[in-house]
């Protein structure tokens, strides 16, 4: 492979991955439109490259969610039963998709993720002293004090990791801007912690669908080793990057990039560019 191009995935690896952990995104919402638009792949090769850089930065920032007490675990470990199972058949569908319908959908993806971010509100999880088997606590590091929050829906909740798991490797992305606010809304898992979890269960998904693509001979290796060494990297500049910052406001911003970004696969995939 050329040098340039190593380096060119590199950076995009970087860059993605840091925005990603920034926006509890993963990272595939950058990366499918640059692998696709820039370098040329089909969304096939462009899904499963892209699903490589999302396990490589949930390794590096979950690894801190988790020494920092923020990561439920064990919901996460649960949740990833059915996610799995939805990645790996998302995996097997996308094979027999075309790649322009793939890529509609991606921008679907995207434009629903930029409404997320715009009108969503975080449910305010009230403190719970029930105690039961989905009874939990995490440190919340504003006061600091620890909180006891209680998962609801758990059965429901598995049922919709099942779509998410599909859509997350149909499409390359990460799933983040699908599991959040499931987490946090339809479950009542407080949304530091569900971000928390989300970028922690993102690598399974990832990697359960990764396999899918290898097995079939879309990963492209080459691509995939550059993107990764760079996703790592971007992991890590992204997590301190967010005990600097604020990424509420950025959240608004970046929502609108998104719109952009969608629009132009609209228009590669209706031949206008």
């Amino acid at each position: 492979m050329d040098p340039l191009l190593i380096i060119a995935l590199v950076a995009v690896g970087i860059g993605a991955s840091t925005i990603g952990t920034i926006f509890g995104l993963g990272g595939g919402i950058i990366f499918i439109p640059v692998l696709t638009v820039v370098f040329g792949l089909t969304a096939n090769q462009a899904a499963a490259v892209s699903l490589v850089g999302i396990i490589a930065t949930s390794t590096g920032a979950a690894s801190v969610y988790v020494k920092n007490g923020s990561t439920n675990v064990r919901l996460g470990l649960l949740l990833e039963i059915t996610t799995s199972l939805g990645a790996m058949a998302g995996a097997i569908i996308a094979g027999y998709l075309a790649s322009w319908f793939l890529l509609l959908i991606f921008a679907c993806v995207l434009i629903y993720s930029a409404a997320n971010m715009i009108f969503r509100k975080e449910k305010i999880i009230a403190d719970c002293g029930e105690e039961g088997d989905m009874n939990f606590t995490y440190v919340d590091t504003k006061d600091p004090i620890i909180r006891r929050y209680n998962v609801i829906n758990v059965k429901s909740g598995l049922l919709m990791c099942t779509g998410a798991g599909a859509l997350s490797s149909m499409t390359g992305v990460g799933g983040g801007a699908i599991k959040v606010p499931l987490m946090n809304v339809h479950m009542h898992v407080p949304i530091k912690v569900a971000s928390a979890t989300s970028s922690y269960m993102i690598g399974i998904t990832a990697f359960s669908g990764a396999i899918i693509f290898f097995i079939q001979g879309t990963l492209l290796l080459d691509y995939a080793a550059a993107v990764a060494v760079g996703a790592l990297i971007g992991s890590m500049i992204g997590t301190r990057i967010m005990k600097m910052i604020n990424a509420g406001p950025m959240r608004k911003y970046f929502s609108i990039l998104l719109f952009v970004i969608a629009v132009i696969i609209i228009l590669e995939v209706g031949g206008i560019l």
